[in-house]
């Protein structure tokens, strides 16, 4: 579990600091499409994470 773990928080970091670093999503206030396939990945690994923290509990 401690790897799907490790990628969620690897994934959050990679959204938080493009958000940060980027000219452009910090001058229009919105995402770029890097920032928007970031969110989806990380979005995507939640999603599993928790899919699978329900299967275990059964």
């Amino acid at each position: 579990m401690s790897s799907s773990e490790d990628r969620l928080d690897q994934a959050a970091d990679a959204y938080a600091s493009h958000l940060r670093d980027c000219r452009q999503c910090r001058a229009d206030g919105r995402e770029c499409p890097a920032a928007k396939f970031l969110r989806r990945a990380h979005n995507n690994l939640l999603r599993e994470a928790r899919r699978g923290s329900a299967a275990a509990r059964r």
